[in-house]
């Protein structure tokens, strides 16, 4: 009895502290003219270790990404395997979880890279939000331009810096 309490204990607080990451992503691919296109891109998004499943809408030229618990995510993966497939990424927007996650100075950290947020004043962020990537190769050129005077050194930033809105 005593070793049951003991389980349900760790299993009520594990379950309990919801780690930051990235849920899904909406991925819109553009230069797809067939069923046989996006299926040679999502085998190659397959081929990422961190994620899960991978579901298709070939009238928008969208993938929807579900990526695993607990595995840090590289959008520079995703768009490596989108252009090795021949193809170009339209928009990329995906959630990310900010249970637990502190938005300083507009910008925050996840998997040793730095997330600076564009598009507005320190706010206060908890659940699931949806950020889209506005760096080059991953918006269209024109939002891409359209935030790069914005473009500001992020103090002290760790690894990759990408710029989102949300």
């Amino acid at each position: 009895m005593k070793t049951l309490k003991i389980f349900v204990t760790l299993l009520v607080l594990t379950t309990g502290i919801a780690k930051a990451q990235f849920t899904k992503a909406e991925l819109q691919v553009s230069g797809l003219t067939c069923a046989l296109c996006a299926k040679a891109t999502e085998k190659s998004l397959k081929t990422l270790p961190f994620v899960s499943e991978i579901k298709t809408d070939l009238m928008r030229n969208v993938f929807i990404i579900v990526f695993k618990n607990n595995t840090p995510v590289n959008f520079d993966q995703v768009s490596k395997c989108v252009h090795d497939a021949g193809f170009f990424i339209n928009s990329l927007k995906a959630t990310f979880n900010f249970d637990n996650v502190k938005l300083a100075d507009n910008h925050f950290s996840y998997g040793g890279d730095t997330y600076q947020v564009m598009n507005g004043a320190e706010k206060s962020l908890n659940g699931e939000t949806a950020v889209t990537i506005v760096d080059k190769g991953f918006a269209p050129k024109s939002v891409s331009k359209k935030y790069i005077g914005q473009i500001a050194d992020v103090p002290s930033a760790a690894g990759r810096v990408y710029h989102v809105t949300i």
